[in-house]
C-alpha cells in the first residue's frame, strides 16, 4: 500500500510538473514571441513572481516522491523511479543555472530597458526552457512505464490470494 501511495504521489507530482512546463512551452513562450518585447518583459517578470513558489514545489515533490519511490522498489522498478528522480533534479537545475539567472536580468530590463543583446539572452531562456520541459516529460514518461509494468514492485513477493493461492508475482484485487 505505502508503495502504490509513493507511485501515485510521484505520477500526480511529475504529471503536474510536466504539465505545468508543457502548457508554458506551448502557449506562453508563443505568446511572449507574438507581443512587443516591453509587454512580454512585464508579463514574465510578473509571472515569474508567480511561479517561483509553485514551480519549485513542484519540482522539490517530484524529485522527493520518485526518489522514495525508488528506495521503495527493486530491480527495474527501482532504475525507472531513480531515472525519473534525477530527470526531475535535472529540471530543477535547470530552471536554478539556467533561466533563473536570466529571469533575474528580464526583471531589471522591465524597469530599465532590453540591452543590444537581448534576442540572445530570451533565446537562451528558450532553450533552458525547452531542456527543462524534456526532462520533466522524461520523468513522467518513465513513472507512467513503471506504473503500466506487469511485474511486481516490491521485487517479487507474491502476495498470498483469497484461497489461499499465490498471486504469482501480480496484486491481488480485493474480492469486495
Amino acid at each position: 500500500m505505502r508503495v502504490r501511495l509513493a507511485q501515485g504521489i510521484a505520477l500526480l507530482s511529475t504529471g503536474a510538473l510536466a504539465g505545468a512546463f508543457g502548457y508554458g512551452a506551448a502557449n506562453l513562450v508563443p505568446t511572449f514571441d507574438a507581443v512587443p518585447l516591453e509587454m512580454r518583459l512585464s508579463f514574465h517578470s510578473e509571472l515569474m513572481k508567480m511561479n517561483g513558489v509553485t514551480m519549485q514545489a513542484a519540482m522539490g515533490a517530484s524529485v522527493l516522491s520518485a526518489l522514495v519511490l525508488a528506495l521503495m522498489t527493486r530491480g527495474t522498478a527501482r532504475r525507472l523511479a531513480g531515472g525519473a528522480a534525477l530527470l526531475a533534479l535535472s529540471s530543477f537545475l535547470i530552471t536554478r543555472l539556467g533561466n533563473v539567472p536570466i529571469n533575474g536580468r528580464i526583471k531589471k530590463w522591465a524597469v530599465t530597458s532590453a540591452p543590444p543583446d537581448h534576442a540572445d539572452v530570451l533565446a537562451r531562456w528558450e532553450l533552458f526552457n525547452h531542456a527543462r520541459t524534456f526532462a520533466a516529460f522524461a520523468a513522467f514518461t518513465l513513472l507512467i512505464l513503471l506504473t503500466l509494468r506487469r511485474a511486481p514492485y516490491d521485487g517479487g513477493a507474491a502476495e498470498v490470494g483469497p484461497d489461499g493461492g499465490r498471486g504469482h508475482g501480480r496484486p491481488i484485487e480485493s474480492p469486495v
